[in-house]
């Protein structure tokens, strides 16, 4: 069956459009995603210029030696890494966070008094510096091809490998302390009183271990931070022989005076107070110096999502002030386990988990830190290390004596923003899919309507006019004040007008015929009146007259008598055919059918035709011979077999026809056939109606109306059987098939 566009479909076309109100009110979203971006760009600046300025102009809560430096020198400039947790002294760095990248490594160009080429050189250090509490823990990982302990009766503790420690206190105080141990284990500490002389004098609040390692040994140091303030230095002293002196020495700074000693910077606990209360931003923040070391950190970059970061389930909240209503459950239930998952699928996603390693803990780059550190606030976006999550940085800075000596940097990630954006979508596409889907079915049901109203329409016109356009229903009229009921209206007024029409032709035939009759019986009367005179005038005619009739006698003698009557008589004929047609179709439409053998009346008929035109050479074939039972009127079937078997040899050039029956599942087949002129092209359905004729020849004695093959029509249609005309498959002459129903 072909597919029509009909109104549905181009309704559903149409309705195709609505697809536009998804991608506008994406569209709309990126736009409002772009607006919230700047918006946390903005508050992000806010937030990094209010703590600043909570930080201007405090000089004190700056360490004084460490932060104002103008330069720093790493390995001597040392940095407090904040530890999570204390570290437990057992002389392994398993519980040091990222001892690898935090520690510093010490080896030629830290000599700190005599200088070694690399290959005298047969030591080097690795050591960290960490905070917790009220300690501050070293870590020493020394490489030494010889280790060399302490003797037990040696009152010395310098001629043996030992570690030296000096810094000053927060009163002034120069301190030097040695670690110099005479076996593996917990270490020996000293404070050397006498700089002078080298006195020890053992240090217990200085704890730790020493543990040997293949390389060399490790040592794990506790101090606490009442023994220093801004200045410190290690160095390592390597002895390759029992009482034997130092052959080198490795470390930060030189111990061994106040005036060579480095600085450290610790984590300062007031900064971090007040960096503490700005936590609750749900933002990481960081406090860096001029050097750009962090003297303060608050919150983690994973939960710094923002301040939109808030989900708020709307249909939860409907759920629970209408707990009785079925559809906005059933809705949940769809968007929840159908919606959602393809929301996730589509969508990006924030990152729940992501890695930035960006930062180290000790010095803090950027762009924006930088220009924070030069007097100007500046703001970035950046991806996080793995490229899942997009963070937003701020930084401003702070100002002492209208210098710059640090600079407050804020960082979030935009995924408060994103889950904001994907909440938005997922109700934006959730409630355009209701209405669209509401729409369509609108629509369509729309279009149903129409399309239904208007086929009803058109089947109600198919129907009051038949194939043979004739005019045999009529088209019921709509009530309604739309189009179509307009439309509907005026279809029927032209069915009726036009069955009217129709009815006044069909009567026409018999008001014709009987209307004419009367003129036509004066003029023949007239005629055979004149006839009359003629031979009463005229004695030679007496005789003739009396061997023949008037009209023969009148022919002889005057020609123009004999063509009138000739006229006469061929409108007489004509007017008998037309009450023919008109009297079949009355007396069909009273004629009760019977049950009779069609067999039999094909057979006579088949007789009385070779009789009549014995110069027809008639072929008569039965396929499937035995009794054919047809409900109907016998006589007129052989009316109908006369009209068609005229219409044959009228027709046949070879001067032979044949008729052949088939029986195939209980319908009687009869073709007609004959050797002659073709039927035009598209006169196969015109041939069967009313007053249409094809012959190219007229004969003048029998006139040719075309309503032999309209009766035979007429006849078929009463049996419930049809009738077609077709050109023969070798296109030489005419096949007439007729079928008909058989009687069960």
């Amino acid at each position: 069956m072909k597919w029509r566009f009909g109104l549905r479909s181009k309704l559903l076309l149409l309705s195709g459009f609505l697809f536009a109100i998804p991608w506008f009110g994406y569209q709309y979203v990126w736009e409002m995603e772009k607006y919230l971006r700047y918006g946390q760009e903005q508050t992000l600046v806010g937030t990094a210029r209010a703590l600043a300025t909570a930080l201007h102009e405090r000089d004190n809560l700056f360490n004084n030696q460490a932060s104002f430096l103008p330069s720093v020198e790493k390995g001597k400039d040392l940095y407090s890494y904040g530890l999570s947790a204390p570290i437990q002294l057992d002389g392994l760095n398993n519980d040091w966070p990222d001892f690898a990248n935090k520690a510093h490594f010490y080896q030629q160009n830290n000599q700190l008094y005599q200088q070694l080429s690399a290959q005298e050189l047969s030591i080097n250090l690795t050591a960290a510096v960490g905070t917790y509490g009220k300690y501050l823990y070293l870590y020493f990982s020394v490489v030494d091809d010889k280790v060399i302990y302490r003797d037990t009766n040696a009152r010395s503790i310098s001629h043996n490998d030992h570690i030296e420690l000096a810094f000053i206190n927060p009163n002034g105080v120069f301190s030097r302390f040695i670690i110099s141990n005479k076996t593996t284990g917990w270490i020996d500490a000293y404070r050397i009183t006498d700089v002078a002389h080298n006195i020890p004098v053992p240090a217990r609040q200085i704890q730790g271990h020493w543990r040997d390692t293949p390389q060399g040994y490790d040592v794990e140091v506790r101090v606490p931070l009442t023994e220093f303030n801004d200045n410190i230095a290690f160095a390592v002293h390597d002895v390759d022989q029992p009482l034997g002196s130092i052959e080198t020495s490795i470390g930060s700074a030189d111990p061994s005076s106040p005036e060579t000693l480095g600085t450290i910077l610790v984590p300062s606990p007031e900064i971090e107070r007040i960096v503490k209360g700005m936590s609750y931003t749900n933002s990481s923040i960081w406090v860096v110096d001029q050097h750009h070391r962090v003297l303060a950190s608050t919150g983690d970059i994973k939960n710094a999502s923002g301040v939109w970061n808030k989900h708020v389930n709307l249909n939860n909240q409907l759920a629970n002030n209408d707990d009785s209503n079925i559809l906005l459950t059933a809705w949940q239930t769809f968007e929840s386990k159908i919606l959602k998952p393809i929301y996730e699928s589509i969508l990006t996603q924030p990152p729940s988990n992501f890695i930035d390693q960006l930062y180290d803990s000790e010095n803090l780059t950027g762009k924006h830190i930088e220009s924070a550190l030069k007097g100007e606030p500046m703001s970035q976006w950046r991806l996080t290390t793995d490229q899942k999550a997009v963070v937003l940085s701020a930084a401003y800075p702070v100002y002492i004596n209208e210098q710059v000596k640090g600079a407050v940097i804020v960082e979030e990630t935009t995924n408060g923003i994103r889950t904001l954006r994907n909440q938005a979508l997922e109700k934006l596409f959730s409630s355009i899919i209701v209405i669209m889907l509401l729409g369509a079915l609108a629509f369509f049901l729309f279009a149903s309507r129409i399309s239904n109203r208007i086929r009803a329409l058109s089947n109600q016109a198919e129907l009051a006019i038949d194939e043979h356009g004739r005019i045999n229903g009529t088209v019921a009229t709509s009530n309604s004040n739309d189009e179509i009921g307009d439309l509907t209206r005026s279809f029927s007024t032209a069915v009726n007008r036009l069955g009217q029409y129709n009815h006044y032709l069909e009567n026409m035939s018999s008001r014709l015929s009987h209307e004419l009759r009367t003129p036509i019986a004066v003029v023949r009367t007239s005629l055979e009146t004149l006839a009359m005179q003629q031979q009463a005038n005229s004695a030679a005619l007496i005789t003739a007259s009396e061997n023949s009739n008037a009209d023969n006698a009148l022919t002889k003698q005057n020609p123009y008598l004999q063509r009138a009557l000739q006229g006469v008589e061929r409108l007489s004929l004509i007017l008998t055919n037309i009450n023919e047609a008109t009297r079949i179709e009355e007396i069909l439409n009273h004629t009760e059918p019977s049950v009779f053998d069609l067999g039999q009346v094909i057979n006579g008929c088949m007789q009385g035709y070779r009789l009549i035109y014995p110069q027809i050479n008639f072929t008569f074939k039965e396929v499937n011979r035995e009794s054919y039972k047809v409900l109907g009127s016998p006589e007129h079937i052989a009316q109908l077999l006369d009209k068609v078997i005229a219409n044959a040899v009228e027709f046949s050039e070879d001067d032979h026809v044949s008729v052949t029956v088939h029986n195939h599942q209980q319908v009687l087949s009869l073709t007609i056939s004959n050797q002659g002129q073709l039927l035009p092209e598209q006169m196969s359905e015109q041939l069967f109606d009313s007053m249409v004729s094809i012959r190219d020849k007229h004969n003048n004695q029998q006139p040719h109306l075309g309503l032999g093959l309209y009766i035979a029509r007429l006849i078929c249609q009463f049996h419930h059987g049809s009738i077609k005309a077709q050109n023969n498959q070798r296109l030489s002459g005419v096949d007439v098939i007729i079928t008909l129903p058989l009687h069960k």
